[in-house]
C-alpha cells in the first residue's frame, strides 16, 4: 500500500514514516504542500494530510485530490480544534480527522481501518487467499505470480470489496497517475481474472469493477 504523507514538522514526519514503513507500507513523505500537490496523482492508496504547512494548506490539497479520485480515504491531522476547519474538512471529503498530538497508533488504525486492511489476508474462495501486507496471491497453497500492475489491481479491489472501483480510480492507483485506456484496463482484468479460480470479479458497465462478496462468488 502506497501512502501520501504531508506534515511540515520534520521529528513528527520522520516518525510517523518510520512506523508505517515498519507496517510493510511504501510511504512518500513531504513537508511542503506545493511539493505534495504535485504528487497526488502518483496512485496512492491513502492520503495523510496536516492542515497548516507551507504553501498549500492541506484542506486546498484535499480539494485537489476530490477533483479527480472519490474513493482514495483522506485523513486530516491539525493541532486546531476550530469547529469551521473540521467541517469544512468533511464538506471537502476527508474520510477521518485526527487532532494533534496524538499517538502514532491511532494514526495505523485509521488507516487500516479505511483501506480495510484489518486483516492481514482475506480469503476469496476455500482454496484461495491474498495476503495484503505482501500482496501475495495463494492457490491452494501456492504463491501465484502477479505482475505489478496485477498486485496493485487486486489489492484495490478487495480493499473495496462490494463497492465499485471507477475506471479513473483504476488509473490512479495501478497505473500510479499515468495515462491508461479503457482496452488496457480490461486487458488488465482479463488477466487477473484467468489466475483466480472463482468468478468474482464484476463489471459495472462504463462505470469500473467490483469484487463481489465471496457468497455471490462462484468457482470457475
Amino acid at each position: 500500500m502506497k501512502i501520501l504523507l504531508l506534515e511540515d514538522n520534520e521529528r513528527l514526519n520522520k516518525t510517523i514514516v518510520k512506523r508505517l514503513e515498519a507496517k510493510g507500507y511504501v510511504v512518500d513523505s513531504f513537508l511542503d504542500g506545493n511539493e505534495a500537490c504535485e504528487a497526488v496523482d502518483n496512485g496512492y492508496t491513502c492520503f495523510v494530510l496536516d492542515i497548516n504547512v507551507p504553501s498549500i494548506d492541506g484542506i486546498e490539497i484535499l480539494k485537489r485530490i476530490r477533483e479527480f479520485n472519490l474513493d482514495t480515504p483522506v485523513i486530516i491531522i491539525s493541532s486546531t480544534v476550530e469547529l469551521d476547519v473540521i467541517r469544512s474538512s468533511y464538506n471537502y471529503g476527508c474520510n477521518d480527522y485526527l487532532k494533534k498530538p496524538f499517538f502514532i497508533d491511532e494514526l495505523e488504525i485509521k488507516i487500516e481501518k479505511l483501506c480495510h486492511f484489518d486483516k492481514e489476508e482475506v480469503e476469496i474462495s476455500p482454496k484461495c487467499k491474498f495476503r495484503f501486507k505482501d500482496s501475495v496471491l495463494e492457490v491452494e497453497g501456492k504463491s501465484e505470480h502477479l505482475s505489478r500492475k496485477e498486485r496493485l489491481l487486486l489489492n484495490l479491489l478487495l480493499s473495496h470489496r462490494g463497492k465499485v472501483v471507477s475506471f479513473d480510480t483504476i488509473q490512479a492507483i495501478v497505473w500510479e497517475g499515468n495515462f491508461a485506456s479503457i482496452d488496457s484496463i480490461r486487458s488488465l482484468v482479463r488477466r487477473l481474472r484467468k489466475k483466480i479460480p472463482i468468478d468474482c470479479i464484476e463489471t459495472a458497465v462504463d462505470v469500473g469493477y467490483q469484487f463481489r462478496d465471496k457468497s455471490y462468488c462462484h468457482d470457475l
